[in-house]
């Protein structure tokens, strides 16, 4: 009798590899840090105002007559694809000082926890486009939750440089837009700018910043100071023979084939 198939999420059993897994597993719940009100979400992402209708690309799939597709019978679609609404965008930019995500991690979350999503990886940032209705509904998980961490997570629409540079002496990521700041009265992390870096009417705030400590721990790299990357990991492994096979195949596919016959 065949067994049941595992989803293998991703290698490993080190602090590290366990904190990626968790991240990229739909069943694992996100721990919720803190609460955004929607309209402060609308005006974060500086798409559409406050109260205003979500605008339509096409007519609703319901009202639409369209010849039949069993695919279409099969693939559920989401609220926004079903509305009709259209494509919008949201964009995070990570420090690589112990940020609570990366970039290329982002990817491999929003495509394992989201349906209909679009999503590209730059050096330093992530965008990620789907239905209007749709992006407001991952886009308030993703702020609200653990993979944000208002010091080292930032909410850049355009402008996103700055990531891999200093801090501020605030502990906040460096941003030539200047879209957010420390509250000093409070604590929070307050944006007076939307992703766009147009100026809101007021400021929101998105939470206190982590600790030093909160941040170690919930940090996604392996770097020597916080997580040293093992000699003869299952990461290592999984990824040594992925790049020797990317090479070889790209150069002669019969050498993988050879390569796989020694092992």
């Amino acid at each position: 009798m065949m067994e049941e198939y595992q989803h293998q999420v991703y290698p490993g059993s080190d602090r590290v590899s366990d904190r990626r897994k968790k991240l990229c597993d739909k069943k694992k719940r996100l721990i919720k840090f803190r609460a955004i009100p929607d309209d402060n979400l609308v005006l974060l992402l500086g798409h559409r105002l406050t109260g205003e209708s979500y605008v339509s690309v096409h007519p609703p799939l319901d009202e639409l007559v369209e010849k039949y597709d069993p695919l279409k019978e099969i693939v559920e679609p989401t609220p926004g694809a079903r509305a009709g609404d259209r494509i919008r965008f949201i964009q995070f930019s990570d420090s690589v000082y112990y940020p609570p995500i990366a970039p290329w991690l982002r990817s491999r979350m929003y495509l394992s926890r989201f349906r209909g999503v679009d999503t590209v990886v730059y050096s330093a940032r992530e965008l990620m486009e789907t239905r209007e209705r749709d992006l407001e509904a991952y886009s308030k998980q993703l702020i609200e939750t653990e993979v944000f961490n208002p010091a080292r997570t930032a909410l850049r629409g355009i402008t996103v440089h700055g990531s891999s540079l200093r801090l501020s002496e605030d502990g906040l990521m460096f941003d030539a837009r200047r879209r957010y700041m420390l509250d000093k009265e409070t604590g929070e992390v307050v944006y007076t700018k939307n992703q766009h870096a147009i100026v809101l009417d007021l400021p929101i705030s998105v939470g206190r910043p982590l600790t030093e400590r909160e941040s170690r721990r919930d940090d996604v790299t392996y770097r020597w100071d916080a997580a040293p990357f093992g000699a003869r990991t299952e990461v290592h492994t999984v990824l040594s023979r992925y790049n020797r096979n990317r090479m070889l195949s790209g150069f002669n596919p019969e050498l993988t084939e050879e390569m796989n016959k020694v092992r």
